[in-house]
């Protein structure tokens, strides 16, 4: 053998055996370290392609590793698209950093055997996304986990959540992540992460989307096929159990275990909008941190190994997913615990409430050398409040930007009004709502949306849009367009402008039209003369009685609490 190709093979073994040793023990790397460990991978295996995808809120690019692409890389993404592709997403929360290790722990196995490269799907997955956060490194910020010895921060450059910011897209890094899932349509979606609650004997937590909420080709191929092929597998290959998120209904988990609401300002949330089979892992807090990252590896390499199984059946149950969206009527929304009382087999710890020294006040303590195995109530059904009638049809105000620039980011089908025109179209009204009384991720979010639907003649402008809800975004569309829904645009703020009267009256002056007002609406005059009779205190208000004439007459402004959003 030729020296020098000798020395090069014995580099890059030696290289990886190194490597592997390092991603398994307490430590993760830098973004620095991260991001030159994959272009030097990539520079030196054509499987592994590396692609700047845009920036972040830092500064620095957010990046995209694919393996088993396009033989031509400049059809890689159409390959994703057209066939069956999974996408990790590591570091939203820096702290929780296990997934970028244990990608790159699976990169180094697989490039120690390329054979079964081509039997894969397409496998995709961002290194780090919060490069902000990830930069704010230190050893103690998250006070209850158990390594590695120095990690990220939870905030972003901006100091926001990312893993809420799916649907408002504060974040420069949410175009990019829009960016990236829709170059791929990932048809099956994996946000990594480290839980912080209950202290149990698992390393490996999920969230699953709601079922209620899923098309049922989804909810069938989730929770009767992939799910239960997991849990045994991962027991039996991994000697790894798989359990619930422990989302706790009280203080432990002897008062129940609830589900978790998916909502669309989550990472996988946001991905279900688009009918991808979405997971949020959480490994526990307290588990040594080689112990998480393993457990991350091992439910990453069973799950792409299901995916590659699957293929067809997981492109159908999608097909069919987004065809049961677009022909059903109604979307239901406003999902809450039906606190259907269940039970779940459970391995925790024996629990108890002894007076801690300093404070003189009891305090919850696990017991971890008192292990137990037993049924604990479980509350894993949810059901709708709430249901909407679907439009064919919305249009947008031009001027509405915003809200334009995030449909459009999101791959949304919008046609533009080439002239002016004037259409019977149904308005929203908000009728009641109630903020925030704290600021919730950088907004004083909307909540208790009352609206009421009303058909009116609208005058459009050229540059005005038109969406089509027969689309395969209309889960999307609706979720964000549908006032009342729970992450719509209209509770993050998106048209607090409208919600706002402009013009008023001088009471000196308005006073001496009323009579003109009540003798032309004899209906207003009734209801007017009766609110006099039977309110002691608005018969004694002159402003309360010309302001309840005013809103109801042709001098009041049609744009108050008018959405600019209308619907056919």
């Amino acid at each position: 053998m030729n020296r020098w190709i000798f020395l090069i093979l014995f580099t890059i073994i030696f290289s990886n055996v190194n490597s592997q040793e390092k991603w398994s023990g307490n430590t993760t790397p830098t973004y620095s370290e991260l991001i030159t460990h994959l272009k030097k991978i990539s520079s030196l295996h054509s499987e592994i392609e590396l692609y700047n995808m845009g920036p972040s809120d830092y500064g620095l690019p957010i990046y995209l590793c694919i393996v088993n692409g396009a033989k031509d890389s400049t059809n890689t993404f159409k390959k994703a698209r057209e066939e069956t592709t999974i996408l990790f997403n590591n570091a939203i929360h820096p702290g929780e950093p296990d997934g970028i290790n244990a990608c790159l722990i699976w990169l180094d196995d697989l490039l120690n055997n390329k054979k079964s490269i081509k039997k894969l799907p397409v496998v995709a997955f961002i290194p780090a996304y919060n490069i902000g956060g990830m930069l704010n490194r230190s050893s103690n910020s998250r006070a209850n986990q158990n390594g590695p010895n120095e990690y990220g921060f939870r905030g972003n450059a901006q100091n926001l959540d990312l893993n809420r910011d799916f649907i408002k897209m504060d974040a420069v890094n949410s175009f990019t992540f829009a960016k990236i899932f829709h170059a791929l349509d990932p048809d099956v979606f994996v946000d990594n992460h480290v839980s912080n609650g209950a202290d149990y004997q698992y390393v490996l937590t999920y969230i699953s989307s709601l079922r209620e909420r899923l098309a049922p080709s989804l909810n069938s191929i989730i929770y009767d096929r992939l799910l239960p092929n997991l849990e045994k597998n991962l027991k039996e290959n991994h000697n790894i159990d798989l359990f619930p998120y422990v989302d706790l209904k009280e203080k432990t988990p002897n008062e129940g275990i609830v589900s978790f609401n998916d909502l669309p300002r989550y990472a996988m949330g946001y991905g279900s909008l688009f009918h991808s089979i979405s997971f949020t892992v959480e490994t526990h807090m307290l588990k040594p941190f080689p112990l998480r990252v393993e457990a991350t590896l091992a439910f990453m390499k069973e799950l792409i190994k299901w995916t590659s199984l699957n293929k067809s059946s997981i492109e159908k149950s999608r097909d069919e997913a987004r065809r049961f969206v677009i022909e059903s009527p109604y979307l239901k929304y406003n999902y809450i615990n039906s606190y259907k009382k269940d039970s779940i087999l459970f391995k925790g710890y024996e629990h108890s409430f002894p007076v801690h020294k300093i404070t003189g006040l009891s305090r919850l303590k696990y017991d971890t050398n008192k292990s137990y195995t037993k049924y604990v109530p479980y509350y894993n059904s949810s059901v709708a409040k709430d249901s909407v009638q679907l439009p064919k049809f919305y249009y947008i105000n031009a001027q509405e930007k915003d809200v334009v620039e995030r449909l459009l980011a999101n791959k949304v089908k919008m046609t533009k009004m080439l002239q002016d025109t004037i259409i019977n179209l149904g308005v929203y009204r908000l009728v009641d709502f109630a903020p925030s009384k704290k600021p919730y991720e950088g907004h004083y979010k909307l909540k208790n949306v009352k609206v009421q639907r009303d058909k009116e003649l609208v005058q459009l402008k050229k540059g005005d849009w038109m969406v089509n809800s027969n689309q395969d975004a209309a889960l999307f569309i609706h979720s964000v367009l549908q006032p009342e829904l729970e992450d719509a645009y209209l509770s993050w703020n998106f048209f607090d402008s409208y919600l706002q009267q402009k013009e008023y009256f001088s009471s000196y002056v308005f006073i001496d039209k009323i009579e003109e007002i009540l003798n032309n609406d004899l209906k207003l005059k009734k209801e007017y003369e009766l609110k006099r009779k039977e309110d002691t205190a608005f018969a004694n208000s002159e402003w309360d009685q010309l302001y309840f004439i005013y809103k109801r007459s042709p001098y009041f402004e049609k744009s108050f609490n008018r959405l600019p959003i209308y619907f056919q």
